[in-house]
């Protein structure tokens, strides 16, 4: 078989045989390929040989107009050297790629003989008669028709963020494109750092191809996202419903968990069925968790979420768990300014408050005795599983000094101590480590009262050892009462002995009222003569009568033991002299009285005489 053709078809060639030879194989080819079932290239066995030629012409013409400048051909590597890659793109000499163009990052090339490439022709033969071929341009024209695709369909391509530039970050998508910083995510971001490196979707918002820009949009993927998500999401959303979620946010009061297209907030009270300080103690922005719907109102489109009530509150059985007097130990939570918060399991604490720390000291801060973290052992104290409470007691771990003080020092018997603390109201006489008893002001003495405080500092002093008498014991309540004035009897039990009613008695005027005057009849005794017993008339005054410090004499007319009073009076002394006075002067016999008509008769009597 014999087949003409012109050599213009293939153009002119340095090498005709070379020319030929390629044809000639090129043909064998396709006659290969073209042959099955009585047929050869499309034609049938009865087609005449110029039509086969017309058709392998019009085929080869179409070759050889796709092998120009600018045009991007198919092609396989053939060798690989230092500076240049052989590429075979089934022209009649090969075409060349530097070699450059196929280093990964590492430096390293790329390519081996027999892969296949993709390479645009720059131009046809250079002087050594090669084909100039570029890896680099043909990737970047198929990104620009590829870009250009997804813009005109809106669809998405995917791509690396390699570095911050002004305004927003630079993404490789096989060429350099921008991604403003609005258009990162749904929600603002400060720091951009957590974005490089990472390969997401993006979405082309505009191309300018003749700049060479390309400005892209990962929060557009984003919202459809949401939206896909948000249609999916309202599909199933119904209170009850336990759905997985994406901590979005967390607030002091909560965080906002994304369900999916839709936010709903997770109160900080329905967390844990424990008592936390801050939502960040269980979540972090980011993580997955499980959530039940609480509540959801379409309308306005809030869903209210709970974790909590994933378990069973532990509450409910607690009492069970933890039986009132029994051994427990947990982890120290947190610290106040009352107490220690200690945790006896997942969602249950207990209190230790600070006046359970200690049997004797007094605990300034509950810190000086446990601290957070630490694990201790501790008495339940009471339990209250309605209020979610637990109290705790440190100190009961220990025996109590204050039922030892009982039997050491019962009520009745004499102590001594150092004054630990001077009050407005007493003070505090240590007796034992840490056990201090109160000596109330009432108890400084029978008879001396005290009016101003400043009077207790001039009796006693910080450090002074003084003598008491235990009044009573408060284990419960932990306080000591103690007495001074008991260490001696109480006069007012033999007032009346001394001082019977009716008795004269002397003082000192101590001060005087708007409704009598107080003498002082012995030491720290006093007594009041009423404004109706002093004996004045209503012109006197009883300031000038009865001036503060003068000596005066008086009656006893009431001794009340229980009350301490006695009640005094001038009057009855002056009525008693006016009548001892007229006794002496008219007489107390029958036979010497003298009546007023015995003078008469006397007086008429010294008359006759004269």
């Amino acid at each position: 078989m014999f087949f003409t053709f012109s050599i213009r078809e293939v153009g002119a060639r340095k090498n005709i045989y070379d020319v030929k030879h390629r044809i000639e194989k090129a043909i064998a080819t396709y006659m290969t390929s073209s042959f099955s079932a009585g047929s050869f290239g499309g034609f049938k066995s009865g087609d005449s040989e110029g039509s086969f030629a017309s058709e392998f012409e019009a085929l080869l013409r179409e070759r050889v107009d796709n092998i120009r400048p600018g045009k991007i051909v198919p092609g396989v590597v053939t060798s690989v050297g230092k500076e240049m890659v052989s590429v075979d793109i089934g022209f009649k000499s090969e075409g060349v790629v530097p070699t450059e163009q196929f280093l990964n990052t590492e430096g390293k090339i790329a390519v081996r003989v027999g892969d296949s490439v993709d390479v645009l022709i720059v131009a046809l033969e250079n002087d050594m008669g090669q084909v100039l071929l570029s890896k680099e341009k043909a990737d970047q024209k198929r990104v620009w028709e590829n870009v250009e695709s997804a813009f005109k369909t809106d669809a998405r391509i995917k791509g690396k963020v390699i570095q911050k530039v002004k305004g927003g970050l630079q993404v490789d998508i096989g060429i350099p494109a921008f991604l403003p910083g609005s258009q990162i995510d749904i929600r603002p971001h400060r720091n951009l750092d957590k974005f490089l490196g990472q390969e997401y979707e993006f979405k082309v918002l505009k191309i300018t191809r003749d700049k060479g820009n390309i400005v892209l949009s990962r929060r557009a993927v984003l919202l459809g996202e949401r939206d896909e998500l948000r249609s999916a999401t309202l599909k199933v959303l119904q209170e009850g419903v336990v759905m997985e979620g994406v901590v979005k946010n967390v607030t002091d009061y909560g965080a906002f968990i994304d369900l999916g297209g839709i936010d709903g907030l997770l109160h900080i009270t329905d967390i844990s069925w424990g008592r936390i300080n801050h939502p960040s103690e269980k979540l972090s922005v980011g993580q997955t968790v499980p959530v039940v719907v609480l509540k959801y109102d379409q309308e306005k489109e809030r869903v209210s979420l709970g974790m909590k009530q994933l378990t069973q509150d532990p509450w409910i059985t607690a009492h069970e768990r933890f039986p009132m007097g029994g051994r427990i130990k947990g982890r120290v939570k947190s610290v106040t300014d009352y107490g220690a918060f200690v945790e006896l399991e997942e969602g249950v604490e207990g209190l230790i408050h600070v006046s359970e720390m200690s049997w004797t000291k007094k605990v300034r801060h509950p810190s000086k005795i446990v601290t957070e973290g630490e694990t201790v052992e501790a008495v339940i104290l009471g339990i209250d599983s309605e209020q979610q409470r637990i109290s705790l007691g440190l100190k009961q771990l220990m025996q109590n000094p204050w039922e030892d003080l009982q039997r050491t020092h019962p009520v009745g018997s004499r102590v001594k101590g150092k004054v630990r603390s001077i009050t407005e109201f007493g003070i505090f006489v240590g007796i034992e480590d840490g056990i201090d008893g109160l000596v109330h002001i009432s108890d400084f003495s029978w008879t001396k009262r005290i009016k101003d405080p400043k009077e207790i500092q001039e009796l006693f002093k910080k450090g002074d050892e003084v003598e008491a008498v235990v009044l009573d014991i408060d284990i419960a309540n932990e306080r000591l009462s103690l007495g001074i004035k008991q260490l001696s009897e109480d006069p007012w039990d033999t007032i009346a002995q001394r001082h019977p009613v009716g008795t004269k008695v002397k003082g000192n005027v101590t001060a005087i009222t708007e409704f009598g005057v107080f003498v002082e009849i012995e030491s720290g005794v006093e007594g009041l003569i009423h404004n109706s017993q002093l004996g004045l008339d209503k012109a006197q005054d009883v300031a000038q009568a009865f001036p503060v410090g003068t000596q005066v004499e008086a009656e006893v007319t009431n001794v009340d033991t229980q009350e301490r009073r006695i009640s005094l009076s001038s009057r009855a002394i002056k009525e008693r002299a006016r009548k001892d006075y007229d006794t002496q002067y008219m007489g107390d016999d029958e036979g010497t009285r003298v009546t007023f008509g015995d003078l008469i008769r006397e007086q008429m009597r010294g008359g006759d005489k004269e």
